[in-house]
């Protein structure tokens, strides 16, 4: 079975990068996805987890990295859920992780919606803050700027 890449874009319409791995069974959604057609997109993503689950039928680990989606995008997501819960209600092993930005009330809002709605376990990863190491270094920084006035 082969591998699923495609590189995303942004455009008109911003397109996620797709790497699905069918040997080791990691597949992850990054970037944003705001597309026109999201059923093109997403049906062969969807096409390929249900090749994966017929012909590899081995564990699948999704992880989202997505920081925007559309209402479209959104529909397409939650099948895909369906179908990964499907896999998991007939004794396939599947693990979901959402990363998200942890001051992003909204996505973890929309998550939790997926959970409801599709039945399946989301775990919840806020991306590691490493920006605030960043910040103190920049205020160290000033403080020792001031000190040499």
């Amino acid at each position: 079975m082969e591998n699923l890449k495609i590189k995303g874009s942004h455009g008109v319409f911003f397109i996620p990068t797709v790497v699905f791995d069918a040997r080791t069974g990691v597949c992850e959604i990054s970037g944003e996805s705001y597309l026109e057609d999201a059923a093109e997109f997403y049906n062969p993503l969807i096409d390929w987890i249900d090749k994966y689950i017929t012909l590899v039928n081995k564990s699948l680990t999704f992880n989202f990295k997505l920081t925007y989606f559309n209402t479209s995008s959104s529909r397409r997501i939650l099948d895909m859920l369906g179908h990964l819960k499907d896999y998991q209600d007939n004794g396939g092993k599947v693990t979901v992780n959402w990363y998200y930005e942890e001051d992003d009330a909204d996505m973890e809002e929309e998550v939790e919606d997926f959970i409801i709605e599709s039945e399946i376990d989301i775990n919840l990863l806020p991306y590691p803050d490493d920006d605030d190491d960043d910040e103190d270094r920049d205020v160290d920084a000033e403080e020792d700027d001031e000190d040499d006035d």
